[in-house]
């Protein structure tokens, strides 16, 4: 079973960069659709950017085109979200999910809500400053 495990939160101030990694063990081979999701308190929580492992494929939340980048490390296991020009109401917990998906990224481009993936790492803060 995939095990994952966030890492890179932090606080900056408005216009800063941050870069978040998931790190994957327990990998079964497969492809999966990886997803970064984000909850601040008191909203609900929202999908930033799905990347499918096999195809590369890659989708965005409109809040964070342009700005944020997903991205893997196949030979690491690694999940990345590249974070730039960040606002303060990107201010949240930031989670990393995986889903198993055989379709070459047809399936990952409609997994947009949380409740599509079943594998959650356990999050990582970032708190953007005015």
């Amino acid at each position: 079973q995939i095990h994952l495990v966030e890492s890179g939160g932090g606080s900056v101030q408005a216009g800063g960069s941050l870069r978040l990694s998931c790190a994957a063990s327990g990998y079964p081979e497969s492809t999966y659709c990886m997803g970064w999701f984000r909850q601040a308190p008191g909203k609900e929580r929202e999908g930033v950017a799905r990347l499918h492992t096999g195809s590369l494929g890659t989708w965005y939340a409109d809040s964070v085109k342009g700005r944020f980048t997903i991205s893997q490390d196949n030979a690491q296991m690694t999940l990345y979200l590249q974070m730039n020009s960040l606002k303060p109401e990107d201010t949240a917990m930031y989670y990393c999910a995986a889903e198993v998906d055989l379709s070459y990224g047809t399936r990952c481009s409609n997994l947009k809500a949380p409740n599509n993936f079943r594998t959650w790492g356990q999050g990582t803060q970032v708190t953007v400053s005015s």
